[in-house]
């Protein structure tokens, strides 16, 4: 059809050394300003299809499977010439967009032009850009200072530059606050009407898919939806239910904020708290440039319980989660575990802890196995209590047929599973979840979660911090963080409870995170 901007028809593609499809006879097509959200679990070959589609990956047997991938009327695959056009009319931002930390704002965007033969006569845009996107004020900040929010936008902006005419975005929102991603999602939109730009949004938030005006859904491979949002559901074998109660309370936990503050400053018993956070700021910089990361940040955490540190990106959760458990050295204040001050007994306090970092710190080229008896051996484990330990492991994480396999080649959930695994080897009272399910598919954060609820019935106390709301629903309390200082500490009902209104009688977690972090800044009265 002639307003189809990317027609895909019989496209397959098979990575060499593998016998599955990566992608197994896709046919889609993208009108010209369309929106269109690409959804699918881990490994349903979202980026395998967005790389295609801007010719950095040559699909399977073209002529003898009769695939056919038009750009723009263009087949990139051709010649080298109709590839070298395509390219130029799409902006293709990846899942790691290559920001040089190191560099400025401005100075990121310099080298980009410079990077894709653009002219410095053309960069008005660039002004134009970092204003569309509330950078304009940031031009001399440091990449590697801006919030993830902020890297994601810059990645937008350089994206942007060449002008193109198709948009394709691998995850943008993954790591990125709820309000974030809220105004990231506005940009695109603005830029879709008013400049006609097509846009393909690969994403494992299903939210996120509502917003658009067609969904393409993949898995294993396969294209197994293609239409409106709404009508996704219609003839599932199966109902959704909102579950506004989620055993909160289960520990009695205290909401009381001065309650809180003396239980951080004097109730270092150890007895009643697993997790305690006494007047806890860090500051960087002196004089004009000095920047308060987190002040006076007091929390008290009950044995059992399931704790969440949610805020914006920059609102300083990171570094407080930090200075909890020992990573980095407050200005002042003390952070206890187990009753063990960190800053008095750093090394019996770290004992009583997991860490889970964000980005799961395996060994990549260790088996399973391998893993596993490193981090046993690193938390003072014997040979015959190592091995009996990893044994339980392999049960409760389904490793076994694993347990083989280099730590590379898991699949992502399966590496979130074995990260899990290692954290929690030496059986730790206390567990620090670092943004654990960030950019796992809806499934497996699911299943991570089942794990999370097993641990803290048996008595774990868990701090987590997310950008997943429908997450924050596990948490038996939630503190928000905002510019370095606790906004609020109560259940997510409480929280919800804050943002009631006549127009919003039920809100979610997501609307009252928003809506909370808005007010704040001044944006709702």
């Amino acid at each position: 059809m002639a307003d189809n901007i990317i027609q895909v028809k019989n496209l397959f593609k098979v990575f060499k050394g593998e016998k599955d499809f990566a992608l197994n006879n896709i046919d889609l097509n993208l009108q010209n300003g369309q929106m269109a959200a690409l959804i699918g679990p881990d490994g349903a070959g979202k980026t395998t299809l967005l790389r295609i589609l801007c010719g950095l990956l040559v699909p399977y047997e073209a002529q003898k499977n009769g695939t056919e991938v038009l750009i723009d009327g263009l087949s990139p695959f051709l010649n080298a010439e109709n590839l070298s056009l395509v390219k130029k009319l799409i902006g293709y931002m990846p899942q790691k967009f290559g920001l040089y930390e190191d560099l400025t704002v401005i100075e990121n965007l310099d080298l980009f032009i410079a990077l894709n033969g653009e002219k410095k006569e053309d960069t008005a845009l660039v002004d134009t850009l970092l204003e569309f996107a509330g950078l304009i004020d940031f031009k001399k900040r440091l990449a590697g200072r801006l919030s993830g929010g902020m890297k994601q936008k810059l990645g937008l902006c350089c994206t942007l530059i060449t002008r193109p005419k198709i948009l394709l975005l691998d995850e943008p929102s993954v790591g990125v606050d709820p309000v974030s991603r809220l105004e990231l999602m506005e940009i695109v939109n603005k830029l879709v009407k008013e400049n006609g730009i097509s846009v393909i949004w690969s994403t494992s938030y299903l939210d996120e898919a509502e917003n658009f005006e067609n969904v393409f859904l993949l898995s294993e491979g396969k294209k197994i939806f293609d239409g409106n949002p709404k009508d996704m559901g219609s003839g599932a074998d199966f109902e959704s239910f909102v579950i506004n109660k989620i055993k909160e309370n289960r520990k009695n936990p205290p909401k009381d904020r001065k309650m809180e503050q003396e239980a951080a400053g004097f109730l270092n018993t150890g007895e009643e708290f697993a997790i305690q956070a006494c007047s806890l700021t860090k500051i960087y910089g002196k004089g004009d440039k000095k920047f308060i990361a987190a002040n006076d940040i007091n929390l008290a955490i009950r044995n059992g319980e399931i704790f969440g540190l949610l805020g914006p990106n920059g609102a300083g959760k990171s570094t407080t989660f930090k200075m909890l458990c020992g990573l980095i050295r407050p200005s002042s204040g003390y952070s206890c575990i187990m009753g063990v001050r960190m800053d008095e007994n750093p090394s019996l306090a770290r004992s009583y802890l997991g860490y889970m970092a964000q980005k799961f710190s395996l060994f990549g080229d260790l088996s399973v196995l391998q893993n596993l008896n490193f981090f046993a051996g690193v938390y003072g484990l014997s040979l015959m209590d190592g091995k009996k330990r990893i044994a339980v492991l392999f049960d409760i994480f389904d490793l076994k047929k694993y347990k083989n396999y280099d730590a590379k080649n898991l699949p992502l959930g399966y590496k979130q599973r074995l990260a899990l695994a290692c954290a929690i080897v030496h059986n730790p009272p206390v567990l620090f979840l670092d943004e654990p399910t960030s950019g796992v598919d809806p499934l497996s954060r699911k299943e991570f979660w089942d794990r999370i609820n097993f641990l803290a019935k048996n008595g774990t106390t868990v701090l987590v911090t997310t950008h997943f709301m429908d997450e924050a629903q596990y948490c038996d309390r939630i503190s928000m963080i905002f510019k370095g200082k606790t906004l609020v500490v109560d259940t997510p009902s409480g929280l919800k409870n804050m943002v009631k209104s006549e127009k919003n009688s039920e809100p979610t977690m997501q609307d009252a995170f928003i809506e909370l972090i808005l007010r704040e800044r001044g944006a709702v009265k």
